[in-house]
């Protein structure tokens, strides 16, 4: 499979998202093997934009890896300074699950309150939300206030 082509714009903007990473991927004296090459496609799927660090000193066979990285895992080689190589392959879209309705009604809800005192235990209330209401954050409830019309649609009316 040949690796992807970028024009030089794009790996622009790819080499300053890879500014900031972490490599993911490290390659030590062994060189280019079989399992350094599956970490690298599983890192690719989770994060798309990749940083590895190559641990041998030869400038050419870190270009070699580099090369060849790109070539098997159809990824586009996006910058190789120094020992870090960074690569790139887009992301399949991931399909989103089906939101799930939450069922119309009450809601129930646990509201701890703490006594101001620091050695007593926290007094436990369950409490039922209807569908107007909200739960403040110190476990108060809150009536939605009425929808106001305005004077001409009411008129309408």
């Amino acid at each position: 499979m040949p690796s992807i082509k970028l024009t030089p714009a794009q790996r622009k903007t790819h080499r300053a998202l890879a500014h900031h990473l972490d490599p993911v991927v490290m390659i030590g004296n062994d060189g280019l093997s079989s399992a350094v090459v599956k970490e690298t496609d599983l890192a690719l799927n989770a994060h798309g934009l990749i940083k590895i660090r190559v641990l041998g000193d030869d400038r050419q066979a870190r270009e070699i890896i580099f090369q060849a990285l790109a070539e098997q895992l159809n990824a586009a080689p996006i910058q190789h300074i120094g020992k870090l190589l960074v690569l790139w392959r887009p992301q399949a879209e991931k399909e989103k699950a089906p939101k799930e309705e939450r069922p119309a009604g009450p809601r129930e809800f646990k509201v701890l309150k703490y006594s101001k005192r620091g050695g007593q235990r926290p007094e436990m209330k369950r409490v039922t939300v209807l569908g107007n209401e909200r739960l403040t954050a110190g476990g108060q409830i809150k009536r939605a206030k009425p929808k106001i019309k305005s004077i001409k649609k009411a008129s309408q009316a």
